[in-house]
């Protein structure tokens, strides 16, 4: 065996040819060291096709490199191997590499996992930046610096300028920055129609191996794996963009916020998987949503409400992680303690809005935005769950799920859980914002007009009630002043019913986790 200059780690959400860890690749000297482990599918109790989609994409990656002539050292799923670190520490001893090199990892508890194990191998460790996004950690702290709150718009707007996306000059196309009022429609009492078809890539063999695998070796996870079609290679990455621009993107925009019972893809991009994995690059997304606008393919409300999720959000959120791991994992400004409710596991309750929601997460572990903001999202938020089981619960079932970018949207934005740093209050709502963007409540046994009562939507109780739990840290908020004057205006003894129904809620809640447990 030649001697080995570098060991290029390869992680599973890193399958990208022109990473930084390639740079001056040599095949001669180097070695790109990839392994599954069962850790990384059991430190949450993660769905079935999230393994699947993990395991056979980064199977078909080692393969491409294998065909490029780049030698690499794969360790397939098995008993033996019982940490990516043990492991690593082997192929230490075997290979007496001069550096390990890294791209930055998508999770924090990962990278210092590996930071120790090269600290006591006394190997030293290569990291590069991950070149897949626009920004840096390093950008975003200094973004961050001296400013009193963080916003992502202000934050969206620089990179808009820096990157000249959706520009014209200096100014934004079509004069203003943001198109979010523009994207705020439902379907109406029609439908939605007939929309474009879910994903529909076909597993090949090697999918089907894996396939097989997590449904022998990983049975008793949630989910089911039957309708399995995510793309798993760059080829089908690339085509799956082009279809959403093809199919989806004209009407992304006005319907991105809506729900509808059975249709679970609507006009959403249902991308996420390959962007995370990093089959496909955040510029690719851009550039052809730019192109579709720029061609009259597109409205620029879809394109900028779609481009914002890319180089906004996401960027953002990848900031935010950063930035204040690992103590953000920590965070629960409202004190929540809540248990997470079991239904939430197999989809058995009778509200119409989380038995869809959550249903279609275990039969294709995804859900769209506002399915997981303002359904799942919101009820543990009024509920008062603790943010870490939300947290965990996200990462473990939505195939799309990696921590940096999971961890933010579901603590921060969803729950609220870090007082304000990545949403500036709490996306909070009655059952009546169900009822406006979908026609879930149609079907379902309880009135999202009431918030008292047998028929009373709990997310109309849960609501007033989290409103009232919180008044004095919401009444300085300005952003919810609206919403806390209108409490109010609620009689003493309405409220106390209120409070009263809350408490049988989470007492029903309560009991059913103990049974179960």
């Amino acid at each position: 065996m030649n001697p080995t200059r570098n060991l290029v780690i390869v992680l599973g959400d890193q399958l990208d040819r022109e990473a930084a860890a390639f740079d001056g690749f040599d095949p001669a000297q180097d070695q790109v060291w990839m392994a599954e482990v069962s850790e990384e599918s059991t430190h949450v109790w993660t769905h079935k096709q999230r393994i699947v989609l993990f395991l056979s994409a980064m199977r078909h990656f080692r393969d491409d490199l294998c065909a490029a002539g780049i030698p690499v050292d794969y360790t397939e799923l098995s008993d033996s191997v019982a940490s990516l670190g043990g492991l690593l520490e082997e192929s230490i001893a075997q290979y007496q590499p001069e550096c390990i090199v890294l791209t930055r990892p998508g999770e924090w508890r990962v990278l210092e996992m590996l930071r120790e194990v090269c600290r006591k191998n006394e190997v030293p460790l290569d990291l590069r930046e991950d070149r897949h996004f626009y920004t840096t950690p390093a950008d975003f702290a200094a973004h961050a610096e001296g400013r009193k709150g963080l916003r992502m718009e202000f934050f969206y707007r620089e990179l808009r300028r820096r990157f000249a996306v959706l520009m014209e000059g200096d100014q934004p196309v079509g004069g203003v920055w943001n198109f979010d009022k523009d994207n705020r429609g439902s379907f109406g009492k029609e439908g939605p129609g007939k929309t474009p078809s879910g994903p529909d890539f076909a597993p090949d063999s090697l999918t089907r191996e894996v396939l097989d695998l997590v449904a022998s070796r990983f049975s008793d996870h949630p989910g089911q794996l039957e309708s399995f079609r995510w793309p798993v290679t760059r080829s089908d990455a690339l085509r799956a963009l082009d279809l959403f621009v093809e199919k989806r993107l004209c009407d992304f925009g006005k319907y991105q916020d809506a729900m509808w019972t059975g249709e679970p893809w609507l006009y959403h991009s249902l991308i996420s998987t390959s962007l995370n994995l990093k089959l496909l690059n955040p510029r690719d997304a851009v550039e052809a949503a730019e192109k579709a606008y720029r061609a009259g393919l597109a409205p620029i409300e879809a394109v900028e409400g779609f481009i914002r999720q890319i180089l906004g959000w996401r960027e953002y959120v990848r900031g935010i992680y950063w930035l204040k791991m690992p103590e953000y994992l920590e965070r629960n400004a409202m004190q929540a303690k809540e248990p997470l409710p079991d239904f939430f596991w197999t989809g058995e309750t009778d509200l119409e809005c989380l038995r869809q929601s959550i249903g279609q997460t275990l039969e294709y572990g995804y859900a769209h935005h506002i399915q997981r903001l303002m359904v799942t999202g919101l009820y543990t938020l009024l509920l008062g769950v603790d943010p870490k089981e939300v947290h965990a619960w996200y990462l473990a079932v939505y195939v799309d799920a990696v921590e940096w970018v999971e961890l933010p949207n579901s603590l921060g934005m969803s729950q609220y859980a870090d007082g304000g740093l990545m949403a500036s209050k709490p996306y909070i709502a009655t059952g009546k914002y169900i009822h406006k963007m979908s026609n879930y409540c149609k079907v379902c046994p309880k009135n999202p007009a009431k918030r008292t009562g047998p028929d009373a939507c709990p997310f109309s109780t849960l609501y007033w009630d989290y409103l009232s739990r919180h008044e004095s840290a919401l009444r300085k908020n300005q952003r919810m002043s609206l919403q806390v004057r209108n409490l109010d205006r609620i009689e003493d003894a309405e409220r106390e019913a209120i409070q009263l129904s809350a408490n049988e809620i989470r007492e029903q809640n309560r009991n059913a986790s103990m049974t179960s447990t």
